[in-house]
């Protein structure tokens, strides 16, 4: 290969993102300088934190300019190497691939995969972010006790459907929310108690009550919007609202919130609601990651992945993410 198909922002989406929010371009395949790596993309992990990088708001990830090269998560193979730390062949995990065929990262950046384990792709999964995002926010974050009841949103995604095995693993009453009667009977097989498939339902404050008879104790709030105002009305007493992700504000991004104000209820039940960002936990990675590795070779942690093939084929992938249309990790396989 010559030249090295690469996608760029071409404008700033107002609503929901189209692939037409982006351009291929025939590029060059890049030289990799001192402290830098020249990977061969193997997998591109297309996630919800980079709405925000597409849009010109303030916002906790670093956004891409217009023009400018779209980057995400990422395993390639090193084809050259500036660094003393890796070699060519060495298999590397990293935040800043392009999305493109070939990459440089910086060396810093990157960590060699198991591919021993796990597949490689597993370090896009439940051995990386969506694992530890979802490790952290219900076991640290969420703080819950043997017994109590988790609501989690987005439950068959990359975050929910592994959240919700650890809820059960630690003793715990997991009840999911999806998008369809499909995804919903994924998780009872996964092990959540019960499921409710928010498309449908004509009634969630009713549906989140039925669901949680005894109330909920920790929310795993992967969505925002209506789903998080359901959860808030069931709340029970010191109850905790962890705020993962808010994808269901995907097409109204630099928009207010617009929505119930809990401020009383929040008062009423003295709930704690706290925001979530998992490099706040980097210190304790592998310990986690041992642990999720641990539950998935004894077989009780089980994935699912959704991939998407070729290069063509990421802002589509991006988009089905963000609409909810992806069942289980989203990947993109090159």
């Amino acid at each position: 290969m010559t030249v090295n198909p690469s996608w760029v922002l071409r404008s700033h989406p107002t609503a929901m993102p189209t692939p037409d929010n982006w351009t291929l371009e025939d590029r060059a395949i890049p030289d990799a300088v001192d402290g830098e790596l020249l990977v061969k993309t193997m997998w591109l992990s297309v996630d919800p934190y980079m709405r925000g990088r597409i849009s010109p708001a303030k916002n906790y990830a670093a956004g891409i300019p217009l023009g400018g090269l779209m980057k995400g998560g990422g395993i390639g193979e090193v084809i050259a190497s500036n660094s003393p730390d890796f070699k060519p062949g060495d298999v590397v995990i990293s935040d800043y691939f392009g999305w493109q065929p070939f990459s440089t990262i910086p060396a810093g950046s990157a960590k060699i995969v198991d591919t021993v384990s796990a597949p490689a792709q597993a370090a896009l999964s439940y051995l990386g972010m969506p694992g530890l995002t979802a490790y952290f926010s219900l076991l640290k974050t969420g703080a819950p006790k043997e017994g109590e009841t988790v609501l989690i949103s987005a439950a068959s995604g990359a975050v929910g459907q592994i959240a919700g095995q650890i809820a059960r693993i630690r003793g715990l009453d997991p009840v999911a929310i999806a998008g369809t009667d499909t995804k919903v009977a994924w998780c009872k097989e996964l092990g959540y108690r019960a499921g409710i498939n928010h498309r449908t339902s004509t009634d969630l404050v009713g549906d989140v009550a039925a669901a949680c008879p005894n109330g909920v104790d920790v929310f795993l709030d992967n969505t925002a919007g209506p789903l998080h105002d359901a959860a808030m009305l069931n709340l029970n007493t010191f109850g905790r609202v962890v705020i993962v992700g808010t994808i269901a504000l995907a097409d109204k991004f630099d928009k207010p919130d617009i929505g119930m104000r809990h401020l009383r209820q929040t008062l009423i039940t003295r709930a704690r609601i706290q925001g979530f960002l998992l490099d706040d936990f980097e210190e304790d990675y592998t310990n986690a990651a041992a642990d999720l590795l641990s539950w998935h070779q004894q077989g009780l942690l089980k994935t699912r992945e959704d991939i998407a093939e070729g290069i063509e084929a990421v802002p589509g992938a991006f988009v089905r993410m963000l609409k909810g249309e992806n069942f289980g990790k989203q990947l993109v396989k090159l």
